[in-house]
């Protein structure tokens, strides 16, 4: 199979009108402003990936009997376009957004889109709508490929069709209260997010319905987001909804949860990365939640974060749990916290070296 496409532009004949453009990305909030433009490509068993497109942001039509709508194959990846000073745009390590898209699919049973097609397609539609990156600070354009099944059928095996799109969403902060804010998180003892084997290091859209509900007991408690134990002891925390989590000791060490049920972050690779690089000691490796209260109770846990491409680094203040609530440090964002953000920020957007050659220029 060819890891190459030649993809057909069909720019749209009315495109949003600069000042009206302009207005949307005043405040752009997240992930409720689209660009002009999608990439679409399919693929069948018969034909392999084929009929790739640039062409107007507009509705699927989708048969009743779609098999994502009874079976749930849907993978999906988040990364991020920045506008550079000469005018240019930038993608930060989309080569492991489409490595993890490739796994994903294949815990899925669907099948692996190449990586320079993914890259194509991305570069593609940041091309052809690079004026809806926001200059604002911390905005970007939140770029957005998914893939699901589209075979009309209602047995119950992979598909046979599939089709992968890629939009665009100019974006501020993920947070309403703010990028450097610190939020608060629910503890969640009744619902858990991925067991061994399943499907936790997938990014599909089923393990984040199955959060939902954990999500709204959180924003019941006046929480921003939600943090999941591990299933089977109920008792090591393992992410948030939608986000890692890194803990910082006062010797200055620092802890996240290992690999395995949880989702393989590119930001937390990142900040692992670049904390190393600082000389920072960083472990992988369990952390209870009873462990997280009594070191923050006895200010041995300075501070903890949440991080993602969406959220980048958010500090977390405080802690809410069925017996009780505590707070991190002063409840606010953190030394290190705000180094590690930082270090990661200016890179990604070209104001510090990319040593690890992190940053894509898009054609």
């Amino acid at each position: 199979m060819s890891d190459t496409l030649k993809f057909v532009r069909h720019p749209h004949p009315n495109p949003t009108p600069a000042d009206k453009r302009a207005a949307l990305l005043a405040n752009p909030g997240f992930g409720r402003v689209f660009s002009d433009h999608m990439v679409t490509i399919r693929y069948s068993d018969a034909k392999g990936w084929h009929d790739a497109r640039v062409e107007p942001r507009a509705p699927i039509p989708l048969d009743p009997a779609a098999a994502v709508l009874h079976y749930a194959q849907e993978i999906f990846e988040g990364l991020k376009a920045y506008k550079t000073a000469d005018g240019g745009a930038t993608l930060f390590r989309p080569i492991e957004n489409a490595r993890r898209f490739q796994q994903s699919a294949e815990r899925l049973a669907m099948p692996k889109l190449p990586e320079k097609i993914f890259l194509e397609a991305v570069d593609e539609l940041v091309n052809i709508d690079r004026d809806w990156i926001p200059d604002g600070d911390g905005s970007s354009l939140y770029i957005r490929p998914f893939m699901f099944a589209n075979e009309t059928f209602l047995g119950v095996k992979p598909s046979s069709d599939y089709l992968f799109i890629v939009i665009a969403s100019s974006v501020g902060a993920y947070f309403k209260s703010g990028a450097d804010t610190a939020v608060s998180v629910w503890v969640s003892q009744e619902y858990t997010r991925a067991a061994p084997g399943g499907t936790g290091a997938a990014k599909c859209g089923g393990n984040y319905a199955a959060s939902l509900l954990a999500q709204a007991e959180a924003t019941h408690h006046k929480c921003d987001q939600v943090v999941f134990l591990d299933a089977a002891e109920r008792k090591w925390i393992e992410e948030l909804g939608g986000m890692n989590v890194f803990f910082v000791f006062n010797d200055g060490s620092m802890t996240t949860p290992p690999l395995g049920t949880i989702l393989p972050g590119i930001t937390r690779s990142s900040v692992l990365t670049l904390a190393r690089d600082k000389g920072i000691s960083v472990r992988e490796e369990k952390y209870s939640y009873d462990q997280w209260k009594a070191d923050a109770k006895s200010g041995k846990l300075r501070e903890a974060f949440a991080c993602g491409t969406a959220a980048v680094l958010t500090p977390i203040g405080t802690v809410r749990a069925p017996d009780g609530e505590f707070v991190i440090g002063n409840g606010q964002s953190g030394a290190r916290t705000a180094e590690l953000k930082k270090a990661l920020v200016d890179i990604q957007r070209g104001a510090a070296s990319d040593p690890h050659k992190w940053i894509h220029k898009v054609f």
